[in-house]
């Protein structure tokens, strides 16, 4: 199977250092959804691994994160895309969980769910932790320069074979060409 796991805040939608908190503060990128349809249409399956912290503040509920994962779902059909799974870590970072990024939890999840190779998953995120849970968990670590990734790149910490690009659409072109 060919599997592509994304991190969202920064990714697919542009983050807040606040955090995104509302379906009306969601907001995609220029050509996430475009990228995320072009996974769909070669033939990939396309899932979200995407640690939301907000719940365990007290920052919005379920009912908001759904809101905000459907405004994502539509926005990616609407260009003839799909998000097959969403997989969530709900916890704060001090509640020692194993499904919070850095831990590979989730990505093992999402290996045993789609009963996947994860060594053969492109993990796209950009933000050190998202690398070092793919890394972790066996996938291809890929940074995009998007939302935190200029900084992680500058940081200079990158696990092991980790591929850069500028954005989601570029690391997509890269994939299909491989």
């Amino acid at each position: 199977m060919k599997l592509v796991i994304l991190d969202r805040d920064g990714v697919i939608n542009f983050d807040s250092e606040q955090f995104v908190k509302s379906a009306a503060e969601w907001k995609a990128m220029p050509g996430s959804p475009e990228a995320i349809a072009r996974l769909t249409q070669a033939g990939y399956r396309v899932v979200v691994a995407t640690n939301q912290s907000g719940i365990g503040r007290g920052l919005f509920d379920m009912d908001t994160l759904n809101a905000m994962h459907d405004k994502m779902h539509r926005a990616v059909r609407a260009v003839g895309g799909r998000i097959d799974a969403v997989f969530y870590c709900p916890h704060s970072a001090d509640s020692n969980c194993d499904c919070r990024k850095p831990k590979p939890g989730m990505f093992n999840r999402i290996g045993a769910c789609f009963n996947a190779d994860l060594a053969e998953a492109y993990a796209i995120g950009d933000s050190l932790r998202d690398l070092q849970a793919a890394f972790a968990a066996g996938a291809r670590p890929v940074l995009v320069l998007t939302g935190k990734g200029e900084q992680t790149q500058a940081d200079n910490e990158l696990p092991e074979g980790t591929l850069v690009f500028a954005d989601l659409m570029a690391a997509v072109d890269h994939i299909l060409k491989s």
